[in-house]
């Protein structure tokens, strides 16, 4: 499927440029730009091949971590109700009955933070209600069902709606650049009126890749205007569809690049008043000689794998993967996900090391939401599986490993064959009480 928005001929000043036509392109497309060896392994790409429309049974449907919302937390079910809200939401707009051109990828985004938002709240409401030593205050006892689901949805105080709005704006921005310069709507021009909105007066500016969440979901970027190239590209995107511009893109190396779809890629690489088009939407990354992108040309460029909307999502996902495993790891730098599978005779709860627990999960629901975009990729399966035992939910994680075995080549289901039976004495061992436990003691 097409990622871009099909033209049509519409009243907005970017609608009208000329020199650009349509192609369909097919895609098998890697999640991770990056190729050099990571510490994580959900890099891998799912090949496009058909599979049969039943769905593989998972966990990953509902946020696990809703088992920890029980009656002694504050306001559960209002947390129960957006967290659940927010994974529906995110299932039902990438589902295989949507077109892809049809999906939304910043309301999608929106709702990833919004789910993980919640749970973050969640943890930090409990922890200052321990540190209140659980005295009574006023909460909101409004019952959540009866609002409707998206508006319980609240992001740094504002729904998705208003969020996308804060899109729609920069593109009258763009709009009203155009009008004030009284210039024609070449291609040339359309972007360089969306640099100057995005950069100059919105002070839009793209970082080196951090460790830092507020980077890392488009809500807060829209806000701190500070991100990777990545989600600084989405936003491009997203302004330019609404103006009636399609924009494509594909991962490059470590670089998401992108540029006007068009069946004449000569025409990107012209320089024009110092700039061609393709730096023009790229940036620096295009004259860095350590970058991949400073050798592209109109003929490379053909050979590209063109995302769609759900490989951007993808693209997201395992970005936000990374980003958690990595803050989860931090006191264990360098730890990687399938350690345990080639140390079996020493796997023990003893041994599991200690991680983050909040990034830890997040970095669980991140997996779980990629599977509803992969179901049968087996290496994402096994990653999720593996941070569910370093999580010490030796039930799950026996749950997706074993579903894992059903897709793996035959030499990984034989180590995860061995693992597996491990993980189920480690779960029959964390299910007893302590020796004594039920002992009488003695006032």
């Amino acid at each position: 499927m097409e990622l871009a928005m099909t033209m049509v001929a519409a009243s907005s000043p970017a609608s009208r440029f000329v020199g650009f036509g349509h192609h369909t392109t097919t895609t098998t497309l890697r999640y991770d730009h990056d190729q050099r060896r990571r510490p994580c392994s959900w890099t891998g790409i799912e090949k496009k091949i058909p599979f049969p429309r039943n769905r593989i049974a998972s966990a990953s449907a509902y946020p696990r971590f809703l088992s920890q919302l029980n009656k002694d937390s504050p306001r559960p079910k209002t947390y129960q109700e957006v967290t659940k809200s927010a994974r529906q939401m995110f299932a039902r707009e990438i589902s295989i009955q949507s077109k892809d051109s049809e999906i939304s990828i910043a309301k999608v985004l929106f709702y990833i933070a919004a789910e993980d938002e919640a749970f973050m709240s969640f943890n930090r409401e409990r922890d200052a209600q321990s540190l209140m030593n659980e005295r009574e205050s006023t909460q909101d006892q409004s019952d959540p069902s009866e609002t409707d689901a998206e508006e319980l949805l609240q992001l740094d105080g504002k729904c998705i709606s208003d969020w996308l709005s804060e899109i729609d704006a920069i593109s009258k921005d763009v709009e009203a650049e155009l009008v004030s310069r009284d210039i024609g709507c070449h291609m040339v021009q359309v972007l360089e009126a969306v640099n100057v909105v995005l950069f100059d007066l919105r002070g839009f500016k793209r970082t080196s890749i951090t460790l830092d969440p507020e980077h890392s979901y488009l809500h807060s970027v829209l806000n701190c205007r500070r991100s990777t190239a990545f989600l600084i590209s989405v936003i491009y995107i997203e302004v330019c569809k609404r103006l009636d511009v399609p924009i494509v893109g594909s991962p490059v190396g470590e670089d998401f690049l992108i540029w006007p779809k068009t069946e004449y890629p000569e025409e990107l690489f012209k320089v024009t008043s110092g700039q061609s088009l393709f730096s023009i939407a790229n940036g620096r990354c295009v004259d860095d000689p350590g970058s991949m992108a400073s050798d592209l040309t109109a003929k490379s460029l053909q050979d590209l794998d063109i995302a769609t909307n759900r490989d951007i999502i993808g693209i997201a996902l395992a970005n936000l993967i990374r980003l958690h495993w990595r803050r989860a790891t931090k006191s264990s730098p360098g730890l990687m996900l399938t350690s345990p599978l080639s140390q079996l005779n020493n796997i023990s709860s003893s041994n599991c090391p200690l991680l983050r627990p909040q990034d830890l999960r997040l970095a669980i629901a991140a997996a779980e939401r990629l599977l509803i975009l992969q179901p049968h990729n087996w290496a994402l399966r096994r990653d999720l599986g593996m941070m569910l035992y370093y999580d010490r939910q030796y039930g799950e994680a026996v749950q997706e490993l074993s579903i894992c075995m059903a897709f793996a080549p035959p030499e990984e289901e034989a180590v995860l064959k061995s693992f597996v039976e491990r993980l189920h004495l480690l779960r029959l061992i964390s299910s007893l009480k302590p020796l004594g436990s039920d002992r009488l003691t003695v006032p």
